[in-house]
């Protein structure tokens, strides 16, 4: 093989370590940080109402922090025998580095914990990366919202969403619950 054949083949990836951010609940003191982030990243995004309401229903809310700078959020509404994900966003330079995976597995555990059969979020059709990450991770769509979303251009048409949906396995109190037959 020659020298200059041997410049033309593709070299391997490298792949990237990125340091795991710091987990934490969201607290009131972060408001107006994640709702200015919010504005930054979403055409549609939460206020700081959203956020404070979703913190005093109980919600589990967390953010994801890199050199005491916050990264991630999200937030998950439990419900009787289902959760779902109402936030989960990343800023853009940290995004393809895990986060987003990382919080929505922190969410299907938490929602495993609270004995959800089941796990749902809605998804704008046009958001492919997060498509795939949250089919990697065993959800599938179930339904579809027509025209759900605000437009992400001023004068762009609204957006459908997709809704997907995630079946979780039994604990161990939904186990014992379904042996007696008792619910």
């Amino acid at each position: 093989m020659s020298v200059s054949s041997l410049s033309r083949m593709a070299t391997p990836a490298r792949e990237t370590i990125w340091p795991q951010p710091q987990w934490r609940p969201l607290r009131l003191a972060d408001l107006v940080y994640v709702a200015a982030l919010e504005a930054q990243i979403h055409a549609a995004p939460w206020t700081i109402g959203n956020f404070r309401d979703a913190l005093a229903a109980g919600y589990s809310a967390r953010v994801g922090e890199r050199d005491f700078r916050i990264v991630a959020y999200g937030v998950l509404m439990p419900a009787p025998g289902e959760a779902q994900v109402l936030n989960l966003s990343v800023v853009p330079d940290a995004r393809r580095q895990g986060l987003g995976r990382s919080l929505l597995r922190q969410f299907v555990e938490d929602a495993r914990n609270l004995n959800a059969g089941q796990i749902f979020l809605e998804v704008r059709t046009s958001n492919i990366p997060a498509i795939r990450l949250y089919e990697s991770e065993g959800f599938a769509p179930v339904a579809r919202r027509t025209d759900y979303y605000p437009s992400a251009s001023p004068e762009g048409p609204r957006e459908d969403a997709i809704v997907m949906r995630r079946a979780l396995a039994a604990g161990p109190d939904q186990v014992k619950a379904g042996a007696d037959g008792k619910s």
